[in-house]
């Protein structure tokens, strides 16, 4: 299993770093062409390119990263790196879009003439190539949400281009200048509304929220309508990184010995796999009712409130597929289970 997840990241990287280096050729190919022609629009375009590179460069950067193992140091492995350089890269990005709007409100007083047929080469060369790596990713799109989201920039940059030649074609036929600042604020506003989604999403993971599309109140619910389940308080859900969620939770059960505990902290898992892409939990199990205020600690299978805490508790642990479970000592442990415990580590 480990090595066919390998083989996939491996040749997700591989075709995204294809991605990355086309995108480039994109982005020099509408540079020169937005400085030759003077075509504020067309620079707008590469502005609009450049966050298909930074996108591409993220998707390939965590594609690479998945690879590497996790130390005693970093172990939730480089996940992170990419969402700091993603920060970073969101914010050039909206300082990229004021610099396209203060030119083209310039432009719009001062119109400037520009060289349509350089505008229809270059955008003509930008769908071609986009077009071409969009086909090339949509294999690998099914299953990498980042690589997903690398695939919108880059058929978001497709109708960036079109509106690109569309205004080169109002130029040649009416000679009215004003239309290349026009396009060039609407490709600004693409381009900020993207820089702001990964703004968002990039703070959003660095202060541990909870992803944006899962409803906490509606989990806990869905926990405590399993089997055996008597309620869920403790609770933290976070992202390490785009599409890598982890959740922690003490979960109160009826009192029962460590082994029993398989059941719940499988179906536990399921659910929160199947339903909530959630994948790497920490449970602890306890027996009795929790401390007042914590989190979530008033929900229970019969919707009323507990408050009364102690820990008499078992820890579960999953990553993937691959639960483990440990008992911690405490008041009301059998000691006899605790002997049994110290001479399994042994």
């Amino acid at each position: 299993m480990a090595s066919e997840h390998g083989h996939i990241h491996s040749m997700a990287g591989r075709k995204l770093g294809i991605a990355f280096g086309l995108t480039a050729l994109i982005l020099a190919v509408e540079l020169v062409g937005g400085l030759l022609s003077h075509s504020l629009a067309l620079l707008s375009d590469a502005g609009h390119v450049l966050t298909d590179i930074v996108a591409l460069g993220l998707a390939w950067f965590a594609a690479v990263q998945a690879e590497r193992p996790a130390n005693a140091r970093k172990t939730f492995g480089y996940h992170r790196t990419g969402i700091l350089a993603a920060l970073a890269n969101a914010v050039t990005l909206i300082v990229i879009v004021l610099v396209i709007a203060i030119e083209a409100v310039r432009r719009l007083q001062h119109p400037e003439p520009v060289t349509p047929w350089l505008m229809f080469v270059a955008a003509s060369v930008g769908i071609l190539v986009n077009l071409a790596i969009g086909f090339g990713l949509r294999s690998e799109g099914s299953d990498n949400l980042n690589v997903r989201a690398a695939l919108l920039h880059v058929f978001g940059d497709v109708g960036a281009s079109a509106a690109v030649i569309i205004g080169g074609i109002v130029i040649l036929l009416t000679g009215w200048y004003p239309a290349d600042p026009i396009i060039s604020l609407v490709i600004a506003a693409l381009i900020a509304w993207g820089a702001w989604r990964v703004l968002r999403e990039t703070l959003d993971i660095l202060m541990e929220a909870a992803p944006r599309d899962v409803n906490v109140t509606e989990l806990v619910r869905d926990m405590v309508n399993l089997p055996g389940i008597l309620g869920v308080h403790d609770l933290h859900v976070w992202s390490i990184a785009g599409g890598m969620r982890a959740l922690s939770a003490h979960v109160q059960v009826k009192e029962r010995p460590l082994s029993a505990c398989d059941g719940p902290r499988d179906e536990i898992n399921a659910l929160l796999r199947d339903h909530y892409q959630i994948t790497h939990t920490t449970i602890q199990f306890e027996c009795v009712g929790c401390m007042p205020n914590d989190l979530y600690c008033s929900l229970n299978a019969a919707g009323e409130h507990s408050h009364h805490h102690s820990h008499t508790h078992a820890h579960a642990h999953a990553h993937g597929d691959t639960p483990h479970s440990h008992e911690a000592t405490g008041d009301g442990v059998d000691p006899r289970r605790d002997d049994a415990l110290r001479e399994s580590a042994r």
